[in-house]
């Protein structure tokens, strides 16, 4: 005998609705309770995670195809001293940027980042503040790297000779085609999208490898060359003082050659980790994302000296400019020069192929952080939290922003720069506060002298160029009023994803097994004997009590009313001969709300609590409640329960006098 793990399937059953399949399709991934962090974040047991070096190809999308335009833009900038101005790009990224993000890691696990480091040392609303204001610039880099890169692919795709002329002028529709295709990648699966990279960055790389030894080779065939690029470096920058200072302003300009690595500890929890990995700090995994972010800074780097060094040798200074062969893609006019039109449109189409899906890790780590805080604030809607939705939502935002900035990649570079820089400055900020509260001096000084450095590139390019602090400000503002207009519409919601009681707890609720349950709600400002018999008395007087009938004390403390998502923790304690259930929650009346809910559903009672009305201006008690978790607290936790309960008989009693 066969046992079927599924039903026989039906041809006569009725299908669902197509509204309905098309709701479960959606939500296919959306937790059914508790909080869950990121589509693409916590993975279950059972799901497939991957080697670090497969992972590393995801982030790498991003980090390596810069290779597609820092050389011209290095060159561009700089001129002849375009391989030392790279050469401190390399510097900064291996002495700065990796062991900074190395460290985020170690001390951010689960692909957190740095915000939530930021997060844990300022709690409260202005963590929550911070945390929106960085959430902005994740926006700004991210999105702009979709945008930034499918632009990009677009002019390679334009300027390949063996292309049709029919195709130029058509880069907004080409660059909305490309971002549409990125997105149908995300909605048929993430390890689609990492396949997919993987085969991408290996070509990519192959290709890149071949031309650097053949641009090395004819250089070596010319000595020439080196010796007129010498004469040229040391007639015009004769002072080592000047070359220094002018390789440090120039410097911010190529900040993009240190993209990639907020990515790379972005989507770490895709790594796979150790079966021994403990849940809190899962060493396996940490290895893995360490290791990925070295040896992609160690790969880049050699690109990056080698491809500037040659582009500015055997490439002609007019080329780079705008509308020169040159311009935005020095390897490629190199591909097409040295090896022939066949290899070139291969480079072509390796280029346009990893800069199209450079927006894959930007989609990806967007996956992963905005559902680890918005909808844990409340600041963001419940599906949210499904990935579908929020492909949809992202795609349409990078197609707004490709027609308003007309696919124009220089027009985004400003913006793309300066969401990379802050992302890595606060980065390394939040290493130097943690190595500065663990003791740890050495520490402290070296990332803060790293930390001076990233805030000096900052403002520098904030200075040349400020619309990137505009866009990005835009993002911010944007997510800051969404935000709080979904924190208001969600503030009577229950809170709770858990609610556990303790044994003193369950004692006290079980003292009535025929019911009813009575509670008194009592603010924990005054616990002294006196304020407990007076609310008890008051109770008896105002809601004809039985006197036989002993109620039990409902107190919520209020720690951090800027949560949103928590457990609930019940504790049952007893004081000057009362018994009081005694729970820590953000707000008063949602946290009232899931005890009682909570009590019914374990006891089969219903509960009746009693309030006394407060006094203030109603207006003035709501703001407090939505700013403060206090206030209005007995009509607020009736509506809680009445739209958390439509059936008015199976919804615990409030009592008002």
């Amino acid at each position: 005998m066969t046992t079927l793990s599924l039903p026989p399937f039906d041809p006569s059953a009725p299908r669902a609705p197509i509204g309905v399949r098309l709701r479960g399709w959606m939500l296919h991934d959306l937790p059914a309770t508790g909080v869950k962090q990121g589509p693409h974040g916590t993975l279950d047991a059972q799901e497939h995670r991957h080697p670090w070096w497969k992972v590393m190809c995801l982030t790498g999308v991003d980090y390596f195809s810069t290779l597609g335009y820092q050389p011209a833009i290095a060159a561009l900038a700089a001129g002849v001293l375009s391989p030392l101005a790279t050469l401190l790009v390399v510097l900064v990224t291996l002495c700065g940027a990796l062991p900074v993000y190395r460290r985020v890691a170690e001390e951010s696990p689960h692909g957190s980042g740095s915000i939530a480091m930021l997060e844990r040392l300022l709690p409260r609303w202005r963590g929550k503040l911070l945390v929106l204001a960085l959430l902005g610039f994740v926006a700004t880099d991210f999105m702009i790297t979709m945008t930034l890169s499918a632009a990009d692919a677009t002019a390679h795709l334009i300027e390949n000779p063996l292309l049709p002329h029919w195709l130029e002028g058509q880069n907004v529709a080409i660059t909305l085609v490309l971002l549409g295709a990125l997105a149908a990648v995300f909605l048929r699966g993430f390890h689609e999208a990492i396949g997919v990279a993987v085969a991408v960055v290996a070509v990519y790389l192959a290709l890149n490898a071949v031309l650097v030894v053949v641009c090395l080779v004819d250089v070596l065939a010319h000595p020439l060359v080196v010796g007129d690029w010498w004469q040229a470096l040391t007639s015009s920058n004769g002072n080592p003082l000047l070359v220094i200072a002018v390789v440090l302003l120039v410097f911010p300009k190529l900040a993009l050659g240190l993209s990639g690595f907020e990515t790379g500890v972005a989507v770490m929890p895709q790594i796979r980790g150790n079966p021994e990995d403990a849940a809190d700090r899962p060493a396996g995994r940490i290895r893995g994302t360490q290791r990925l972010l070295t040896v992609a800074a160690l790969i880049m780097s050699g690109f990056l000296i080698s491809s500037s060094f040659v582009s500015i040798l055997l490439i002609p200074a007019q080329e780079f400019q705008p509308g020169g062969a040159a311009n935005g893609r020095a390897l490629a006019y190199l591909a097409h020069e040295l090896l022939g039109q066949g290899f070139g449109s291969l480079y072509d189409a390796s280029t346009i192929t990893i800069l199209w899906f450079a927006g894959a890790s930007a989609m990806a780590g967007l996956l992963n952080v905005v559902p680890r805080y918005l909808p844990r604030y409340g600041m963001a809607p419940g599906w949210t939290k499904a990935s579908r939705p929020l492909v949809l939502v992202f795609c349409a935002i990078a197609f707004l922003v490709t027609v308003v900035f007309d696919a124009d990649v220089d027009a985004q570079g400003g913006a793309y720069a300066t969401g990379v820089l802050v992302l890595i400055t606060s980065a390394a900020a939040a290493v130097t506060l943690s190595a500065r509260s663990r003791g740890q001096r050495r520490l402290a000084w070296g990332f803060g002298i790293v930390t001076a450095a990233f805030v000096y590139t900052t403002a520098a390019n904030i200075v040349e160029r400020p619309e990137g602090i505009r866009i990005a400000s835009l993002f911010i503002l944007g997510i800051v009023v969404i935000s709080f207009i979904s924190r208001t519409r969600r503030s009577f919601e229950l809170h709770a994803t858990h609610v556990h009681f303790d044994e003193r707890a369950v004692e006290l609720i079980a003292q009535s097994d025929t019911g009813p349950l009575l509670f008194i709600a009592h603010e924990p400002k005054r616990l002294d004997a006196e304020a407990y018999r007076k609310k008890l008395a008051a109770a008896r007087v105002v809601n004809n009590l039985p006197a036989d009938e002993v109620p039990l004390f409902l107190e919520v403390i209020v720690d951090d009313s800027s949560d949103f998502e928590t457990e609930l923790e019940v504790h049952g304690v007893s004081r000057h001969g009362y018994d009081i259930l005694e729970v820590h929650g953000p707000v008063v009346p949602n946290t009232i709300a899931s005890v009682l809910l909570h009590i019914r559903d374990i006891t089969g009672l219903m509960p009746h609590v009693y309030f006394r009305w407060t006094e203030g201006n109603p207006i003035s008690n709501l703001l407090r409640f939505l700013v403060f978790g206090e206030g209005e607290i007995a009509p607020v936790t009736r509506e809680i329960l009445r739209e958390a309960e439509p059936d008015v008989t199976n919804r615990p009693w409030v009592h008002v006098g």
